[in-house]
């Protein structure tokens, strides 16, 4: 396929040119720097990314919830520090994010509560219709069961599952999760596998709508068979490094230690 037709079938969702990532900690420091990056519809991206790489800031930056240092990002096509703030919420509402350890959900609210919140902020419509989404979306990830409780009364390996729902909520176009593996059992590890497999494919959540996906993680060899695209951070760079064909001809050394790390799980 070439790259005009490329282009026409899948248009680019986020793009970052020559793009400087800072820190949250430090917005005036640059974690990652000289992005250049194209995320497509429908691509399913896995980044490797050791610890302390910046792998969060870059999720937050792709999202739009943090701005760049330097450089050019685009949402959609839209470039994100041309827009006014109304128009820059929209896009960005057009992404979930769901960082490591579930985003913290609010422990004074139920699950439920928890979930229903971006649909009471962002959309319009009665309780019937936040609730009945709610309960679609607490069915689809196997939160029903509890959904009156409280974050706080729930195994913590559950916090992520409850930010993943709460990412759903929107039904976003475009789905960032950090780390979303790390410190689960091997049954919640298949689980979390197996739905976001159903989210590449088309989940009824989304009326069956392909998400396009980008999970960054420290231990690659989970998705391996379900990722697309790869690329690591080294060295405060972003690597890309193709599909499943080229990776079986890489011999760069960060990504043979990262499939090769043995997954551990709490």
């Amino acid at each position: 396929m070439s790259a005009t037709v490329e282009k026409i079938a899948r248009p680019p969702v986020i793009e970052m040119f020559d793009v400087a990532v800072s820190s949250a900690r430090a917005p005036d420091i640059a974690v990652v720097a000289d992005v250049n990056w194209r995320v497509l519809l429908d691509d399913f991206w896995v980044l490797g990314a050791p610890p302390g790489s910046g792998k969060s800031d870059l999720l937050a930056t792709a999202a739009g919830l943090q701005l760049p240092l330097r450089g050019v990002h685009r949402l959609f096509g839209q470039e994100l520090l041309s827009l006014g703030e109304a128009e820059r919420l929209h896009e960005r509402l057009r992404v979930g994010v769901v960082f490591e350890g579930g985003a913290r959900p609010f422990t004074h609210l139920t699950v439920a509560d928890n979930v229903a919140l971006p649909l009471r902020y962002h959309r319009e419509g009665s309780e019937a219709d936040i609730r009945q989404r709610v309960e679609e979306i607490l069915e689809a990830t196997g939160l029903a069961a509890v959904a009156d409780r409280a974050p706080a009364h729930l195994v913590r390996s559950m916090h992520p599952r409850v930010g993943l729902a709460r990412a759903l909520a929107l039904a976003p176009e475009v789905l960032l999760l950090d780390d979303p593996l790390a410190g689960l059992d091997p049954r919640q590890t298949r689980w979390w596998l197996d739905f976001i497999g159903s989210l590449a494919a088309g989940h009824p959540i989304l009326k069956s709508r392909k998400m396009t996906l980008v999970v960054a993680c420290g231990h690659m060899r989970p998705w391996m068979n379900r990722g697309r695209q790869f690329a690591l951070l080294k060295d405060k760079q972003l690597l890309p490094l193709g599909g499943r064909a080229e990776l079986e001809h890489c011999n760069e050394p960060l990504l043979r230690e990262l499939v090769a790390a043995e997954f551990t799980s709490d």
